[in-house]
């Protein structure tokens, strides 16, 4: 199995939990929010973790480019990682009007994001590696 279909398989299990949260969300179910925002935001950390601290190192030093897009997938990630604090935040004050908002935001985010790793990034590690 190459790195790509790998990695897009775990942005699609990240997606599921994700959607399974707007569930959640529109139902009110403030214990299901709860526990389906912290399922997320775990599993996003340890797919950016795997990204940041093995494969993206692995590719710049392989490929000699610094500051590529490894580079901006490192920015998008701090950004969405700001959008899981306010996704948290908005969970644990039961704030529905702020967590609809921020979850729409983490939606296109997600959405741009993934499309640039799963056509550019990832074929390019798969290459490279």
């Amino acid at each position: 199995m190459t790195i790509s279909r790998t990695m897009s398989h775990d942005h699609g299990e990240c997606d599921d939990i994700f959607f399974n949260l707007e569930s959640c969300i529109n139902e009110k179910d403030w214990d299901c929010v709860q526990d389906s925002v912290r399922r997320f935001v775990d599993a996003m950390e340890k797919h950016f973790g795997i990204e940041e601290n093995i494969l993206f190192p692995a590719f710049e030093q392989a490929s000699m480019i610094q500051g590529g897009p490894a580079a901006m997938m490192r920015m998008e990630h701090i950004q969405m990682r700001q959008l899981f604090e306010e996704l948290l935040k908005a969970a644990e004050t039961k704030d529905h009007r702020d967590l609809i908002g921020v979850w729409e935001t983490l939606q296109i985010m997600m959405q741009q994001h993934n499309m640039k790793e799963e056509s550019i990034l990832y074929p390019m590690i798969d290459r490279t590696l």
